[in-house]
């Protein structure tokens, strides 16, 4: 082929791409949805699910069994955002089929592999399902409160004073790398489920969980505050009792923190939590390049892993709901949602389909890289451009249909954290699993290893 002929196919293969590449006008609902069915077409090329012999609710390798509770949260927010309940079934199925058979998201598959990370991010979904009144189980299932109830009450058992004066451990078994870690993603996502719970709820009990939490973070200086920046780290070892953390930021942190801050602000109506909202929200400003989100430990110099790759979903997803809990956040979240909106976009014009997304948004097209991560970063931040425009949270008291229980995971009678010590009318408060039940987990994962 000479020359003048490989630069027509070059040309026509680069209009081909335009032509089927995302398009999007931010005025233009079909043009959102439109966007965001054909990101969704390109996340679920990933679902192992759909192939003969796969597993309900499992992405295929490299993705772990946590990015997938990430991937169903972002599925209910395309049903929830755009109205499309084409995959409605799909979603429920997969959040219910991984539920465990004690119903708190430690299924047999991943029983002595799961961090206490991985377990939140199903709760998350599951919280989400429950906020937005997904389409409810039935009687003889779990409800979506239940199920993340019970992943707040088994985190919230496995609190270790014995180490840095608190906290959880990153893992959740002594045999798994990241043991000795304690990190801002597990206690983060505790707290963060503590205030949309007790939003949810009206339990009081949650509120404490979260001030000992947010107090412990800020002891150890795993996150800071301070006016107006302030800052979610990594984590620390116990081997030094978490004096030397480690000072990583990482988009997913920050949001676990920002919203949580919000949910509290939101519904205690308290300064502390406002004033908390609003630093964590300035702060975030660095994860903005010209206004467009980028995962700034790694994203630069290209070195962002598998899980990495997938961290700024999680992140505008909860830019979206700080935005709607807290309306002074509102003018700067929707700068930086609509502008990275745009350039993920563009972005997402690759492959052999044409709308495979890449990860710099600021690069103008696609930058050939691809993958689950990539899929659902678009997506996540395409359909909180248009979160304003959908109610709020749903709680018990505002319309929510879910239902669950304080001694949700635990097979006992509810029990109050003797560690809060509370009294009065929330003696109902967060139940936790009893010691025999977490003795019984541990002897099981050893007998499997055997």
């Amino acid at each position: 082929m000479n020359f003048k002929a490989l630069l027509i196919v070059s040309f026509f293969l680069q209009l081909f791409s335009l032509v089927k590449g995302v398009y999007l006008n931010l005025n233009n609902d079909t043009s959102i949805n439109n966007a965001a069915a054909l990101l969704v077409q390109g996340t679920l090329d990933y679902y192992e699910g759909y192939q003969y012999g796969g597993t309900i609710g499992m992405f295929q390798e490299p993705y772990y069994w946590w990015e997938a509770g990430g991937v169903w949260g972002a599925m209910l927010d395309y049903w929830y955002i755009t109205g499309n309940d084409t995959f409605l079934n799909l979603t429920k199925e997969a959040l219910l089929y991984q539920t465990g058979d004690d119903w708190d998201y430690i299924p047999l598959n991943q029983s002595t592999v799961e961090g206490n990370d991985d377990q939140a991010f199903w709760g998350i979904a599951a919280m989400s399902a429950a906020e937005r009144n997904f389409s409810n189980p039935s009687s003889s299932e779990p409800q979506w409160l239940y199920l993340a109830q019970a992943v707040f009450n088994t985190m919230a058992s496995r609190w270790d004073d014995k180490y840095c004066g608190g906290g959880l451990r990153w893992q959740i078994f002594s045999w798994n790398n990241g043991y000795d870690y304690k990190n801002s993603v597990s206690n983060a996502a505790l707290f963060h489920l503590a205030g949309r719970l007790a939003r949810y709820t009206g339990n009081t009990t949650y509120v404490d969980w979260a001030n000992k939490i947010f107090d412990w973070m800020i002891d150890i200086k795993l996150i800071t505050l301070d006016d107006p920046w302030s800052f979610v780290y990594d984590g620390g070892e116990i081997s030094d009792n978490c004096t030397d953390i480690v000072q990583y930021q990482w988009t997913y942190n920050q949001g676990l923190v920002l919203a949580g801050c919000a949910y509290l602000a939101e519904y205690t109506n308290e300064t502390s939590w406002y004033n908390r909202t609003m630093s964590y929200m300035s702060s975030s400003s660095v994860f903005f390049n010209n206004s467009i989100l980028y995962e700034a430990a790694c994203q630069t110099k290209y070195n962002c892993n598998t899980d990495q790759r997938s961290f700024r979903a999680y992140f505008a997803r909860f830019l979206g709901l700080t935005a709607q809990l807290v309306p002074d956040t509102q003018d700067q979240i929707m700068s930086w949602l609509n502008a990275s909106a745009i350039g993920a976009a563009e972005s997402c014009s690759g492959g052999t389909d044409g709308h495979t997304c890449g990860i710099n948004w600021s690069y103008g097209g696609w930058d050939g890289w691809y993958g689950l991560g990539e899929q659902i970063d678009a997506l996540e931040v395409i359909l909180n451009t248009q979160i304003l425009s959908k109610d709020k949270p749903y709680t018990n008291y505002t319309g929510g249909t879910s239902t669950g229980s304080a001694d949700a995971g635990s097979k006992s009678t509810a029990t109050n954290v003797a560690s809060l010590n509370i009294t009065g009318k929330d003696k109902a408060g967060a139940g936790v699993l009893t010691a025999v039940l977490g003795l019984s987990l541990v002897l099981s994962g050893i007998w499997l290893i055997m």
